[in-house]
């Protein structure tokens, strides 16, 4: 699976100092790390940016002089993408644009402009689609849209939007479903997901088998890539196909046949669990892994 660094966001308390500071030379590290890693695209999250747009041309210069990967240019403000595209090297990945009306006007004409891939969510102008079917029926309409103003399906990485296990856990496996059809309703284009997304609110020691378990059944139903934290080793190696016995667990409760927990080892057991939750035949809670 393709892995888009998520290391340099603007939450993380250190990127956000770094960036206010001009901090060259963390920056550079940051993303010299997630290179070293073995991440595919560097995702580079500014927020909102209202007050300084301009910051993400400085990020996206200092990252290119070190690091020769495509970047993501993440960030809700169009003005501040449109400040990285000026600048980027390599064909960029703008992140992200949705269905919402705003979003088509102001978004997804800068991929026209500049020749860039794009993102674009299942959101539009009424939230978040409530299941699968909703999910296709809101984005072949952002993609229609898109298509109209000359962005090809080939330019195109779908999000579905993840919610957290903790807070909707049918929209998880909503999500799953999604991802099962969306070759067939638009083919050629490609997918994404933030896939630390789905263990938000949970404890922060479990967070990571989530987020492992998860990337594996969105492989398992056609999804291209994630935006992943590019330091969890576990997650590298299972996004470079390392760990096939734990793919192949994860695809046997998918497609419901019986494991016999007690023949396995303990992280091949956590894996099964945990999936069993995602999936949806376990109800969530933070003790999954104890019962």
């Amino acid at each position: 699976m393709v892995i888009i660094g998520e290391n340099i966001h603007i939450l993380s308390k250190a990127v956000s100092e770094a960036l206010q500071n001009k901090d060259k030379a963390f920056i550079q590290d940051l993303a010299l790390k997630q290179a070293q890693a073995g991440v595919d695209y560097i995702d580079l999250n500014i927020g909102p940016a209202r007050k300084n747009p301009e910051i993400m041309a400085w990020l996206v210069e200092v990252v290119q002089e070190v690091v020769d990967l495509p970047l993501s240019l993440d960030s809700t403000n169009p003005k501040a993408v449109e400040e990285g595209l000026k600048v980027v090297k390599k064909r960029a990945l703008i992140n992200s644009a949705s269905g919402k009306s705003e979003s088509k006007e102001q978004m997804m004409p800068l991929a026209v402009k500049y020749d860039a891939e794009i993102i674009i969510s299942v959101l539009n102008d009424k939230g978040i689609p409530a299941d699968a079917e909703a999910r296709a029926e809101s984005i072949l309409d952002a993609v229609s849209y898109a298509n109209e103003l000359g962005i090809e399906n080939e330019r195109i990485w779908v999000d579905p939007i993840i919610m957290p296990v903790s807070v909707d856990q049918k929209a998880v496996r909503e999500a799953l479903e999604f991802m099962k059809m969306l070759q067939d309703l638009l083919p050629g284009v490609k997918s994404t997901v933030g896939l630390s997304n789905v263990s938000n609110g949970t404890p922060k020691e479990l967070r990571g088998i989530l987020n492992r378990t998860y990337m594996v059944m969105l492989e398992l139903c056609g999804c291209y890539s994630a935006i992943a934290d590019a330091f969890d080793e576990e997650l590298m190696a299972l996004a470079r196909g390392q760990m096939p016995q734990i793919k192949e667990l994860i695809r046997q409760v998918m497609e419901g046949e019986d494991i016999d927990l007690s023949s396995l080892p303990p992280k091949e057991r956590d894996y099964v669990k945990t999936a069993k939750v995602l999936w949806g035949d376990v109800l969530y809670s933070h003790t999954w892994l104890e019962l």
